[in-house]
């Protein structure tokens, strides 16, 4: 039988499953789709990442002697894919199960004539299969259960039975404000070479086809070897000192102690247990701080595996939760950071539109917090997520933004809503000191919109909350607010949805 592989742009490791369970000289095609990337206006970065990254595995893959067929900006999957079983008489065509549901189900319809045969990904720790399993007999799928069961299984962290360090996690001293001045390392950022200055031109001529933010400057890696040069820096230079400000945010640091590589690991150039025994390894060998190495083990093997295993697990309607009834539109300034006077909205999306990229507390207590107390639409918010950025895949924001970002799930992923006033981000923050609003003011003309959302949201839905534990004791402060100050709360909510729509 003529077996054929067709390797997917987020697929690009050279030990994928669909290329080693096929015989030695089986041809390959990868294909760049004008159509799939018109889904949604996609960041530029992004395109320019996949593409490249994407060339640059193809020649990686001719040089090891393999016999490899790329199309460039192909109009669709289908006709190029045809052309090619064809050509080759293909009775077999093997293809790694793609990570998102809407593109298996592509695959799934698509009209060839041979064969589609889908081999199990094992481009992450945990298999479908496997977490189904842990999943399966539980009332809950409490994150923190999983994770202590990966390092239970995997031996990452672990003194015999139990955590290193006698704690399973160390969230506590990993919360720190920026006070004072800090000084994180600058970030390992590579230089465009032909072949990314290529497919970077490509995309800047995109005219017929809506994208956002800005191709250049390009900074990222685009091959194995430079995912893995970012890696071992971050080893280096950040990880010492990644946990006490991983949640802080600076105007002019964009990066932190932040590690940058969930663009690699999204595309198969890194993969996740490399990169947590390089962590665990650094842990070892140069004493580091456990509470750094712990809190980044967390986020891949906790987090990552843990949100890619639920997204697979629930149900298609996931993606239509909408426990709050929230229907406001996305606000143009989501699109054009330029539009908005919330300093920390704007500082946040800025560099979003600068570089597909923010971390993890700006994308959770700025952008989905500010979207889930202002009461807009989750699926708006979560499209607008993936279109944004540069490491957005399905599976991806499915689970961060309807589940853990805007409690859309109500409460499948996350225990409680995500919702903080402005008071969070001025801790948490140095956002606060140049804004036109006063992060201490709730009511009048200079209150931050932050604050009276936060209230109304509150309120609108204080039945619902009442039943969430974890929030319920915030509630009675409603209590304390007079009627007339509850009503200019809810005044103003209202008047800023007329202006922006």
């Amino acid at each position: 039988m003529n077996i054929g592989i067709w390797v997917l742009g987020d697929q690009l490791w050279h030990r994928q499953a669909a290329i080693t369970t096929a015989p030695e000289n089986t041809p390959i095609i990868i294909i760049e789709s004008l159509a799939h990337i018109q889904q949604r206006p996609y960041h530029q970065q992004k395109l320019v990442l996949v593409w490249s990254a994407m060339r640059h595995f193809a020649a990686e893959l001719r040089q090891q002697g393999k016999t490899v067929t790329y199309y460039e900006a192909a109009p669709n999957f289908a006709t190029p894919l045809s052309e090619w079983v064809n050509l080759h008489q293909i009775q077999e065509l093997r293809i790694m199960a793609p990570n998102d549901r809407p593109f298996l189900d592509k695959i799934n319809h698509l009209q060839l004539p041979c064969k589609i045969t889908i081999i199990p990904n094992n481009q992450f720790i945990w298999s479908e299969t496997e977490f189904k399993q842990w999943a399966s007999p539980r009332k809950r799928l409490l994150m923190e259960d999983f994770y202590r069961e990966g390092r239970r299984r995997f031996n990452i962290l672990m003194d015999g039975n139990k955590p290193i360090g006698g704690n399973w996690n160390f969230d506590k001293e990993n919360r720190q404000p920026p006070k004072g001045k800090i000084a994180p390392p600058a970030p390992l950022w590579s230089e465009p070479d032909p072949i990314t200055q290529a497919v970077i031109s490509q995309v800047k001529s995109l005219h017929h086809i809506p994208t956002y933010g800005a191709a250049s400057p390009f900074r990222w890696g685009v091959t194995r070897e430079q995912a893995l040069a970012v890696l071992d820096y971050f080893i280096t230079y950040q990880l010492p000192d990644f946990g006490p400000y991983q949640d802080a945010m600076v105007t002019g640091q964009e990066t932190m102690w932040h590690s940058l590589i969930a663009p690699y690991l999204n595309i198969g150039l890194l993969q996740p247990l490399e990169v947590i025994t390089a962590a665990e390894t650094a842990y070892h060998q140069r004493q580091l701080s456990l509470n750094s190495v712990e809190g980044f083990i967390r986020q891949v093997l906790g987090w990552r595996e843990y949100m890619r295993g639920v997204y697979l697990y629930v149900d298609d309607d996931y993606a239509n939760g909408n426990w709050f009834n929230h229907h406001h539109p996305l606000p143009d300034f989501f699109w054009d950071a330029s539009q908005t006077d919330m300093n920390c909205l704007h500082q946040v999306l800025s560099q979003v539109e600068r570089t597909g990229y923010a971390h993890h507390i700006q994308r959770l207590m700025v952008l989905s917090n500010f979207a889930l107390i202002a009461g807009l639409s989750p699926q708006a918010v979560e499209s607008w997520f993936h279109s944004a950025f540069i490491d957005a895949y399905d599976w991806v924001m499915q689970t961060n933004v309807m589940g853990m970002g805007l409690f859309a799930d109500g409460g499948i992923l996350a225990s409680k809503p995500y919702a903080a006033s402005a008071n969070y981000i001025h801790k948490m923050s140095d956002y606060c000191g140049n804004c036109a609003y006063n992060y201490k003011l709730k009511t009048g003309a200079k209150a931050c919109p932050f604050n009276f959302f936060y209230w109304d949201f509150l309120h609108r839905h204080r039945e619902r909350l009442q039943k969430q534990g974890r929030i319920s004791f915030i509630l009675k402060n409603l209590d304390r607010m007079s009627e007339e100050e509850l009503e200019e709360i809810r005044t103003l909510a209202r008047n800023w949805h007329r202006e922006q729509e």
